[in-house]
C-alpha cells in the first residue's frame, strides 16, 4: 500500500528490470514498519506490524500507540525516546510491546524522524521480533567462524556454478587467493584438476536437490611441498534455498582425505597381497615340475606386482651339480623358463626365449642378483640401467614400449641361489618400492622351494630313467619267423620310473622266449629290482626251463631280493615254426591275439600270484600264433587309469588293434590313443608277429 509517498511491502524484480530478485532474509525476519504524527497516533500499520503484534489495520491506524502498545509502567521511557526521534536523533533498542492477545512481545525497533513534502515530522519504526532476531545473529555470529575457522574447505556457487563464497581451508587447498576465485567457475581455479565431474555433480544437485555426498576425486595440488604427491578430495554437495524456497546455488563442504584414502588403498593392497600369497601357496605347490611352477609365479606375479614378470634359473641347475656361481665378471649360463604380462605388452619381446640357455654378460641386473643373491631395485629406470637389462635392441624395445621401473628378486632355497623373478612396471605408473620388494622376495621364496623341489625331482628321474634305459635292451633282438616291435615310455612323473621291462631271448631250436614285467614301486630301487630280474630271466631261459618253472624261480628270487616287492610277469614261449605258444602269468594282465582278419582278443588263463610271495605254483596255457597274428604284451601303464575300469580300458585296447598296420606304427597308435599327458606310470610295450611264410 502507498501513503505519504512511500510504499511499503515486497515487490518482485520484473524481467529486464535492472533489479535483483530480492532476498529473503527480511522475510526470515519479519520487519513491521509503523509511522506515528507528533501527537504519538498511528499513520501506517504494516501487514507485518498486523502479523506481528496482532493488531488489525482497523484497529490500530489513528489510533495512539502508547495507548494501544505500551505498558503503563514503561510509557514515561517510550515518550522520552519519540521525543528524541521527533527531534530528529535516531533511536534503536528492544522494549515490550503489548499485544491484541494479551501477550507481551519483546519487540527490536529501529526508530528514525521523517518529513513528507510538506514539512510535516513523523516517526517511523521498523520492528521485529527479538527473540527472533536474536536467534538470526545467534546463527550468524556461530555460521561465520564456523564458516571462516573451519579445517574443512567450505564453498558456495551460485546457480551458474560459479564461486561466491571461499573460506580460508578451501583458499588452502586451490592455491588461489579467495578473491581471485570470486565469479570464476571451477575450471578457471582447479587447472591442476578435471572438473569435469565436479561441474556435473554441482549441477545435478542444483537441477534436482539431492544432495551428493563423500564423492571422491584425486589431484595434486599447490599447497602439497610435493607438487607430484596425489591428494584425495572427499566432497559433499548441497543445494541451497532462501525462505520463500527460491533455488539460490549448492554449498560445497571439502575435505583432503588423502591418509584415510591412502589407508583403505594400504589395506586393500594388503588384502590383495595376501589372497595373492594364498594362491600363490594353492598354485605353486602343486607341480614338482620347474616349468610349471615358473609359469604359476610368473602369472601370480603379474596379476598384483608387475606389468612384465620373467623367471630366469641357472642352466646348470639342470646337470644336478651346486649351482653355486661365484662371481667371477664373466657372466652366468640362464635358462629362462617363463614370462608373462598382464595386460599384453611389447615389453616381452625384449625377453630371452624361454626354454633356450644363454649367457647372461656380467653386468645385467639379473646377473647381479644372482650373483650377489642380493634383490636388485630401480625405482626410475634410466639410459645405462635399461641397457643392462638386456642386449641394445632389447633396451630400445623396453624403452618404447614405456618400462620405467625394475626389480630382481633372487630364487633361493636352502641357502643356493636357483635364479630370479626379474619385474618391469609399464602401465602402472607407481615406481616400485621396498614394500614391493619385499612382496617379491616372499613369493619368490615360496616359488624357490618349488623349483628346488623339481630340480631334485628332475635329477631324481633322470637318474632312474637312465638306469631304465639301461637296463632294457636297445633295440628288438631278430628272430626267425617273427617280427618283434618294442617301446618304452617313462612316467611323466618321476615317482613312476623304475619298474617296467620287456626282453626278446633266442633260445634252443630256433624258438624264443618273449618276456614283459612289472615291478611295483618306482624309482631307483624299482629300476635296480628290475635289472636284477631281467638277469636272472635270462639266465633261466638258457636252461631251456618251461614258463611256469621260470616264473617259480623268479617268485623265489623276488622274495630275497626284497620281501615288500611284488612283481608282475609273462613269460611266453614261442615256436614260430608251428605257431604254438606256451604263456604261464605271474598277476599279469591278459595277453591280446590280433588276428589277421581284425578280430583281437584276451588270451583268458590263470593269472596265478605276483612274484615275491616266495612259494607259489603258476599254471601254463596252450595256444597257436597263426600266421599274420600278432601277440601283444604290455603292463598296465598302457590301459590303467584313475576314472575307467580296467575291462573297459582292455576293450579299448582291442578296438584299437583292428585293421593291420606295420608293427611300429601299431606301437604308436597304442601309445598315442592309450596313455594320458602326465602318465604316473611307466609303460612297456611288445609286439610280436608271426611270419606268413614260417608256417
Amino acid at each position: 500500500m502507498t501513503e505519504y509517498g512511500f510504499t511499503v511491502g515486497p515487490t518482485e524484480a520484473r524481467d529486464g528490470d535492472v533489479f535483483s530478485a530480492p532476498g529473503g532474509l527480511l522475510d526470515l525476519l519479519g520487519v513491521a514498519a509503523v509511522v506515528l504524527d507528533v501527537e504519538g497516533r498511528i499513520t501506517l500499520w504494516s501487514p507485518e506490524a498486523e502479523r506481528l503484534f496482532g493488531y488489525s489495520a482497523a484497529d490500530a491506524l489513528g489510533q495512539n500507540a502508547e495507548d494501544l502498545l505500551v505498558e503503563p509502567e514503561h510509557a514515561p521511557q517510550v515518550r522520552e525516546w519519540f521525543q528524541r526521534v521527533l527531534d530528529g536523533e535516531p533511536w534503536a533498542g528492544g522494549f515490550p510491546i503489548r499485544c491484541k492477545n494479551g501477550t507481551v512481545c519483546q519487540a527490536e525497533f529501529r526508530n528514525v524522524p521523517l518529513k513528507d513534502i510538506e514539512g510535516r515530522i513523523y516517526a517511523l519504526g521498523i520492528a521485529t521480533d527479538q527473540t527472533q532476531l536474536r536467534e538470526v545473529e545467534t546463527g550468524l555470529a556461530l555460521t561465520a567462524p564456523l564458516f571462516y575457522h573451519s579445517p574443512i574447505g567450505l564453498a558456495v556457487f551460485d546457480t551458474e556454478l560459479r564461486y561466491r563464497l571461499i573460506n580460508p581451508a578451501l583458499e588452502k587447498f586451490h592455491g588461489t587467493p579467495a578473491a581471485e576465485c570470486v565469479g570464476l567457475r571451477p575450471a578457471d581455479v582447479l587447472p591442476f584438476m578435471d572438473t569435469a565431474p565436479i561441474e556435473a555433480a554441482l549441477r545435478h544437485v542444483l537441477d534436482t536437490g539431492q544432495p551428493m555426498l563423500d564423492q571422491l576425486t584425486s589431484s595434486t595440488t599447490p599447497y602439497d611441498p610435493d607438487p607430484e604427491r596425489e591428494h584425495a578430495w572427499s566432497t559433499s554437495y548441497y543445494r541451497l534455498q532462501d525462505t520463500r524456497g527460491r533455488v539460490i546455488g549448492v554449498a560445497a563442504a571439502v575435505i583432503d582425505d588423502t591418509e584415510r584414502h591412502q589407508a583403505a588403498v594400504e589395506a586393500a593392497r594388503a588384502r590383495r597381497r595376501l589372497a595373492t600369497l594364498a594362491d600363490a601357496g594353492a598354485r605353486i605347490g602343486s607341480t614338482l615340475d620347474m616349468e610349471r611352477t615358473a609359469r604359476d609365479l610368473a602369472d601370480i606375479a603379474v596379476a598384483d606386482l608387475a606389468d612384465v614378470a620373467a623367471v630366469d634359473v641357472l642352466d646348470v641347475i639342470f646337470t644336478g651339480v651346486d649351482p653355486a656361481v661365484p662371481d667371477t665378471g664373466q657372466g652366468a649360463a640362464f635358462r629362462p623358463l617363463a614370462v608373462a604380462a598382464r595386460p599384453p605388452s611389447d615389453a616381452v619381446r625384449a625377453a630371452d626365449p624361454v626354454g633356450e640357455a644363454a649367457v647372461y654378460a656380467a653386468d645385467r641386473l639379473v646377473t647381479e642378483c644372482v650373483t650377489t643373491g642380493r634383490p636388485v631395485l630401480v625405482p626410475q629406470l634410466t639410459a645405462d640401467t635399461l641397457r643392462r637389462l638386456g642386449t641394445d635392441p632389447d633396451s630400445a624395445t623396453l624403452a618404447r614400449a614405456g618400462a620405467h621401473s625394475y626389480l630382481a628378486v633372487p630364487l633361493t632355497a636352502h641357502g643356493v641361489v636357483l635364479g630370479a623373478l626379474s619385474l618391469l612396471r609399464v602401465g602402472n605408473p607407481r615406481p616400485f618400492d621396498a614394500e614391493d620388494r619385499a612382496f617379491a622376495c616372499e613369493l619368490a621364496d615360496r616359488a624357490a622351494i618349488c623349483i628346488d623341489n623339481g630340480r631334485w625331482y628332475r635329477h631324481e628321474r633322470d637318474t632312474a630313467l637312465a638306469l631304465q634305459r639301461s637296463l632294457l635292451p636297445q633295440r628288438a633282438t631278430h628272430r626267425p619267423g617273427l617280427e618283434i616291435a618294442t617301446r618304452y615310455r617313462p612316467a611323466d612323473d618321476a615317482s613312476g620310473i623304475g619298474g617296467d621291462w620287456f626282453d626278446v631271448l633266442p633260445l634252443p631250436e630256433g624258438r624264443t622266449a618273449l618276456v614283459i614285467g612289472d615291478v611295483m614301486g618306482s624309482g631307483i630301487n624299482a629300476a635296480a629290482t628290475m635289472g636284477q630280474l631281467r638277469t636272472a630271466t635270462r639266465t633261466l631261459a638258457q636252461l631251456d626251463l618251461s614258463p611256469c618253472q621260470v616264473l617259480h624261480h623268479l617268485d623265489r628270487l623276488s622274495a630275497e631280493l626284497d620281501g615288500s616287492s611284488f612283481v608282475t610277469c609273462s613269460y611266453v614261449i614261442c615256436e614260430p615254426a608251428t605257431g604254438h605258444c606256451r604263456i604261464a602269468t605271474a598277476g599279469h594282465l591278459p595277453p591280446v591275439l590280433a588276428h589277421p582278419d581284425g578280430r583281437a582278443e584276451t588270451v583268458e588263463m590263470d593269472p596265478g600270484a605276483p612274484l615275491g610271495l616266495g612259494d607259489s605254483e603258476y599254471t601254463a596255457r596252450d595256444f597257436t600264433l597263426d600266421p599274420g597274428s600278432r601277440l601283444v604284451l604290455y603292463t598296465d601303464g598302457l590301459v590303467e587309469t584313475r576314472g575307467d575300469a580296467i575291462d573297459t580300458r582292455i576293450q579299448v585296447l582291442l578296438g584299437l588293434l583292428t585293421g593291420h598296420r606295420p608293427l611300429e606304427e601299431t606301437c604308436d597308435h597304442l601309445l598315442e590313443h592309450l596313455r594320458h599327458p602326465g602318465a604316473r606310470d611307466d609303460i612297456a610295450l611288445l609286439v610280436a608277429e608271426r611270419d606268413g611264410a614260417a608256417g
